[in-house]
């Protein structure tokens, strides 16, 4: 018979104790709000940082889930999240999809013209690994209708290599890739340099932690 975990973990990170995130955690002020839609299968990882990410942005949701009610989902992506906001135009932070109406997905709308202010704007993360993330985007036919926010051109050096494998080269932890489409969406914001310095922080944890 396996042996039981008894490690509590800490009821705002859910991470163990001993590795508890919350220490990192620096609010950054932003104007895209940004919703954070996680794969199951990242609520609990230990090298993900999705979660820090949304404790990081006050104006941040996060939900769990792989193929969302459309309901939900629709309410997730449109509905305002306090009395008295107006309705913001949500954008998902994904690549393009060639063929993608070949493929079966829902037809993509064009990129907002004229291009809304920070403030009426949504950005929409998928919290998973490449390949989840793929089956959360075929899944949910309201994420495959949204305009598209690809990180294209010059990027920062990723570190996402010193917690996990790298799809490809350069690919860029969901924390990373936050961090750059909120930059590109309001460049004239605030600095999200806290919000990097929380990821270096998680590096560090990491390394501090690691199994010899």
């Amino acid at each position: 018979m396996s042996a039981v975990s008894t490690r509590t973990r800490c009821a705002q990170c859910l991470r163990p104790d001993r590795t508890c995130l919350c220490p990192l955690v620096q609010p950054v002020p932003h104007a895209v709000q940004l919703l954070v839609l996680q794969h199951p299968e990242e609520e609990l990882q230990a090298k993900g940082t999705g979660r820090l990410l949304h404790l990081c942005l006050p104006a941040s949701r996060l939900a769990v889930g792989e193929a969302f009610e459309p309901a939900q989902l629709q309410a997730l992506l449109h509905a305002p999240w306090q009395a008295g906001d107006a309705p913001r135009q949500a954008v998902l932070l994904y690549p393009e999809t060639p063929h993608g109406d070949q493929l079966g997905l829902a037809r993509q709308a064009p990129w907002p013209q004229p291009t809304p202010c920070p403030e009426d704007l949504r950005l929409v993360v998928l919290d998973a690994t490449w390949r989840k993330s793929r089956k959360m985007l075929y899944l949910n036919p309201g994420l495959q209708a949204l305009p598209r926010l690809a990180l294209q051109g010059d990027l920062p050096a990723s570190r996402y290599g010193a917690l996990r494998k790298a799809h490809a080269p350069g690919q860029l932890s969901t924390l990373e890739a936050a961090a750059c489409a909120l930059q590109r969406l309001a460049p004239a914001g605030p600095s999200l340099q806290p919000l990097r310095d929380a990821f270096e922080g998680l590096l560090a944890l990491h390394a501090l932690h690691r199994p010899e």
